[in-house]
């Protein structure tokens, strides 16, 4: 299915393609080392995504990403290594995934609150969805420095809670508290907008 290698297999142990790859940093040798257990990634990413064109992009991403990784890094047991490496890989992508829907629920949830109005039922659905970008924008805008900066942080550059307080300073507990607010915040302005544009309208 994958080849990364287009060299006849060859008899070298595991270590010693690791070694060579790391003296001479020739992706030959990475790749007939990663041939050897492409089916193991494949089969992780195929496990965690259920989607197999996914799991393959998946598995070149993850030879791209151990390419640069293992010219420094030293891995004793590469088959056990690899499976983590593709896991982890998985586990982080459905992590965005997630982050990604999460922060687009709230929001649609936003617009949708304003389409059970009944007074407002006349209006362009399509309209409210179409402005819903530029609408988030400026009220993401319209947020405190410390809420924008978490809200930014979380969503957008997929930081989890212990790297927020490393890059920004605050503690545990101020940036749940700012995630939670600006969060609300988002929503009540994005409620908003639609009222007042619908209202204008």
């Amino acid at each position: 299915m994958f080849r990364f290698s287009h060299n006849k297999k060859n008899t070298k142990s595991d270590q010693e393609l690791l070694l060579l790859y790391r003296k001479k940093a020739e992706l030959t040798f990475l790749g007939e080392l990663f041939d050897r257990y492409v089916h193991v990634v494949y089969g992780t990413c195929l496990k965690y995504l259920k989607n197999r064109e996914e799991s393959k992009d998946s598995v070149m991403q993850i030879f791209e990403k151990i390419a640069i990784e293992l010219k420094v890094k030293e891995v004793e047991n590469f088959q056990g290594w690899i499976y983590v490496v593709s896991k982890n890989f998985c586990l982080m992508k459905l992590r965005k995934i997630s982050k990604t829907k999460d922060l687009d629920q709230f929001v649609m949830d936003s617009v949708n609150e304003i389409m059970e109005y009944p007074d407002l039922i006349h209006h362009n659905d399509a309209m409210l969805f179409e402005d819903k970008s530029e609408a988030l924008k400026k009220c993401l805008d319209g947020l405190s420095d410390k809420q924008k900066k978490c809200i930014s942080l979380f969503y957008f550059e997929d930081k989890c809670y212990d790297e927020i307080t490393s890059i920004t300073g605050y503690d545990l507990k101020k940036v749940k508290s700012y995630l939670q607010n600006g969060k609300r915040n988002l929503k009540n302005c994005m409620d908003k907008k639609y009222v007042k544009k619908s209202e204008s309208s």
